[in-house]
Parts: structure tokens; sequence; C-alpha cells
């Protein structure tokens, strides 16, 4: 399978990009993702612990076990460019340090609506700083 690329518009609008839907292109459908491993650009961060697939609302919990200490992440579903269900992986289009470096993560704010807009909000900005069509 081929990856896709994050600085081509997935059939959005040039520069947008909708945090919390999984792409269609994606292979997500209604899987149950719980288990499988997560696959950054430049590696493994770690097990998904929980999936949502909430209509504009999806995200996946990652475990990320030694990576960080142990923490959790909360990755929003727009970020998935590849399952590999036979591998049991899924791949998403940013770097480890750019998810290492995104807003704190704790257990009551996968629902809070201003936690949201702040993930979203950083996740965004790595697709609005690159032109469509830009070389990577």
């Amino acid at each position: 399978m081929d990856r896709l690329d994050p600085y081509t518009t997935h059939g959005m609008p040039a520069g947008a990009f909708n945090p919390w839907s999984y792409r269609d292109e994606a292979g997500v459908a209604d899987a149950d993702l719980v288990g499988y491993k997560i696959e950054a650009t430049d590696g493994g961060i770690g097990k998904i612990d929980s999936a949502s697939h909430e209509v504009g609302g999806s995200y996946l919990v990652v475990d990320t076990g030694p990576w960080i200490f142990g923490k959790k992440v909360m990755l929003p579903a727009g970020m998935v460019n590849q399952v590999d269900h036979d591998g049991r992986k899924v791949y998403v289009d940013r770097s480890k340090d750019q998810i290492k470096a995104a807003p704190e993560y704790d257990e009551t704010s996968h629902s809070d609506p201003a936690y949201r807009d702040k993930l979203g909000g950083y996740y965004d900005e790595s697709y609005g700083n690159v032109p469509p069509g830009t070389a990577r």
C-alpha cells in the first residue's frame, strides 16, 4: 500500500484539513483499531488504547509506553493516512516530534471542545504552512 501524501488535498479544498474525520482513502471504515500500532513518519510511537468513530469528532488515543514515559496522546482522525489491517498498523502523517509537542492529553480532555479546538488547530498549522504542490 502506498501512503498518502499529506501535502495533497485528498478531496478537500487546497490547504484544508479536517482533523476530526477519517479520510476515505485511509481505509479505516468502521474497523476496530484498538491494539493496532501507530507509526509516525519517522517511526513507531505506541499502540492505540481507544478509538472513536464519532461523525465529525473521531480520534485515536495512543498509549506511548516508554517513548513519552507512559503518557497517552490524542490524535485527531484526520492525521491517519493509511491503515494496514494485516500488519495491524496505523500510519499518521506527522513526525514523532510533532506529536510529542502537541497539547497535553488527559483522560478527561477528549470531549472538551476547548481542548479539541486547541489540538485540531495545532495539527492544522502544519497543513496550512505548506502550500499545495510544494515538494517536501
